[in-house]
């Protein structure tokens, strides 16, 4: 079975019981400041999922794109990918475990096909009412594990006392595919079990019973409704249906995998398949490769791509983005970005880094692994991967250093360039994500109807603002763009929310995110007759609130792109 067969599959089956199909929202999180990339199924179904009413109803599914910097260290086996779409299924204060559970086992026993005896369930440790429902739908108690909240609770933090103030979770129930042909290696431990690492079960569902919020005093409250967040990654339940342990023997891979030829290293065959994939379907949502934030890792990505290709006696092609674009030919993966620009965004870093990276290949053996990091531009875990394989020793103070600046901005951009978090949202972010809607209609009152926004992030401390614009705005304009929010802060307009369809939302000329794909029902933001926009929130209720705007800096973000970053005080 393909895997768009799967993803269809699981669509219709929960479209069947009641549930409105939403789009993908995409990789770099529109109203999310504590994060870099859209790493789950649930991230853009937070606001949601603490209260507040979804326009489209209860019951909600997706197949929803993420990418997880933190595995790009994981990636190499034959589980772990950076990118990849998670199937989610979500109760907003509906059904329950009663009715998602058996849901679950019918979809993965009925619909998919897999075997009864080669499916193995988890839950946390004292939630009988879950062991109940799965004995009564014929799991054996043999086949039901029980595990502590290391394994069986989930938020987006992990455990409960690691979840910030505001971030809902939950305990889970797991469903694992048992491989039958791989053997059990004991340097994982002595016995095997679900949560094994040695490769022979993989998880493929994960029921999260969505139910607490993390409090300031470090305890847990009751949500209001009790949800349920399903999760279960394509790439998995492709391989699992197909009773193939790699998931990169998945037609999600092969076509790439085929591209880069037959032979070399497996490891950095998967590395470069992985890396090339997640760089590409960044690009698609607009992501250029740069130094900071989601650019500083779609470089990364790249950079690394390039060097395990040189080792496989290649380099990166056309063939390969070709690949990515065709395996994803069913989906709107691409409407926003065409395959034009991938291609020229990879050749540039080609260009960029291409010499560089053949000279410090052929003295790799000749330099420190300093010098290859500083004056040959090699990501630093690349380093480490190279000297390991040559056998030769590191200066390893030196190394160290350099290694630990490289992890803590690898960690920080994993775990959220900005402080704050769920809390935020109903402070400072608030006010901004506000004056962004501001400062979109004065650049199209200024500038032209040619504007169009093209990426916007927002911390507690700042905006920013991406929009197509093909020349540096002078100082002039700066002026009059300014002064016009001004105005319509001082003027104290009232925000105002309406949920309609994505056609009369246009109608009424609402301004939407341009190439983005909008579900049936959406939430129109309006400020007096200034400015009406579809958005997901949140806003202040009084333009007034904001005090003062001011534009920080105005810059490129990229060829026909202007950025500007702004604050108000």
């Amino acid at each position: 079975m393909k895997s768009a067969e799967v993803r269809r599959k699981f669509i219709e089956f929960f479209k069947a019981r009641g549930h409105v199909e939403i789009p993908s929202a995409p990789l770099v999180p529109e109203n999310d400041p504590t994060t870099l990339f859209t790493s789950s199924g649930m991230q853009p179904l937070v606001p949601y999922l603490l209260g507040e009413p979804h326009p489209l109803g209860t019951r909600i599914v997706d197949s929803q794109k993420c990418f997880r910097a933190q595995d790009i260290d994981e990636v190499g086996n034959n589980r772990h990918t950076t990118f990849f779409e998670m199937l989610g299924n979500w109760s907003l204060g509906d059904y329950f475990k009663n009715e998602q559970l058996p849901w679950i086992w019918e979809f993965l026993t009925k619909e998919l096909g897999l075997p009864k005896e080669r499916l193995y369930v988890s839950v946390l440790k004292g939630d009988e009412e879950s062991v109940n429902i799965w004995k009564g739908l014929g799991v054996p108690k043999e086949k039901i594990f029980s595990y502590g909240v290391d394994k069986n609770w989930w938020s987006r933090a992990g455990e409960p006392d690691k979840m910030p103030e505001g971030e809902p979770g939950g305990p889970d129930s797991e469903v694992f595919y048992e491989f039958t042909q791989v053997k059990h290696d004991p340097k994982f431990g002595k016995q095997c079990h679900p949560n094994c690492d040695c490769g022979r079960f993989m998880e493929i569902a994960n029921s999260v019973f969505m139910q607490y919020r993390k409090l300031g005093d470090g305890s847990l409250e009751e949500l209001p409704k009790k949800n349920v967040d399903f999760g279960g990654g394509l790439e998995r339940m492709t391989a699992a249906v197909n009773d193939n342990p790699d998931v990169f023997q998945t037609d999600l891979f092969t076509p790439l995998m085929a591209a880069l030829g037959t032979s070399g290293d497996v490891r950095a065959r998967r590395i470069v398949t992985d890396h090339i994939k997640a760089a590409v379907m960044m690009m698609a949502d607009g992501v250029v490769p740069s130094n900071k934030m989601q650019g500083y890792v779609l470089r990364r990505l790249i950079r690394r791509a390039m060097v395990k290709m040189q080792q496989l006696g290649g380099h990166v092609s056309d063939e390969m983005i070709h690949a990515v674009v065709e395996t994803y030919g069913g989906t709107e993966y691409f409407k926003t970005v065409g395959i034009r620009f991938i291609k020229q965004t990879i050749a540039e870093e080609d260009e960029k880094f291409g010499k560089t990276l053949r000279e410090g290949m052929k003295n790799v053996e000749n330099v420190s692994p300093f010098d290859l990091y500083q004056t040959y531009g090699f990501p630093i875990e690349v380093t480490e991967e190279l000297y390991q394989e040559k056998g030769l020793r590191l200066d390893r103070e030196q190394f160290e250093k350099e290694k630990e600046k490289h992890q803590e901005l690898s960690r920080t951009a994993a775990a959220g360039m900005f402080k704050g978090g769920l809390a935020d949202k109903s402070g400072a972010t608030t006010k901004l994500h506000t004056a962004t809607h501001l400062l979109h209609a004065a650049l199209r009152q200024i500038l032209g109807p040619h504007v169009q926004q093209k990426g916007s992030n927002i911390t507690a401390e700042r905006l920013r603002f991406d929009f197509s614009h093909p020349a540096k705005l002078t100082p002039e304009e700066l002026d009059k763009i300014a002064v016009l929010v001004n105005e319509n802060i001082k003027a104290d307009l009232q925000v105002t929310i309406e949920v309609m369809s994505y056609d009369e939302a246009i109608k009424v000329g609402a301004l939407a995110f341009f190439g983005e794909r909008y579900p049936e029902k959406v939430k129109v933001y309006t400020m007096g007759a200034f400015s009406r926009e579809i958005c997901g929130g949140p806003h202040v209720t009084n333009t007034g609130v904001l005090g003062s705007f001011q534009i920080i800096k105005e810059e490129s973000a990229g060829s026909g792109v202007r950025r500007i970053y702004a604050t108000v005080a």
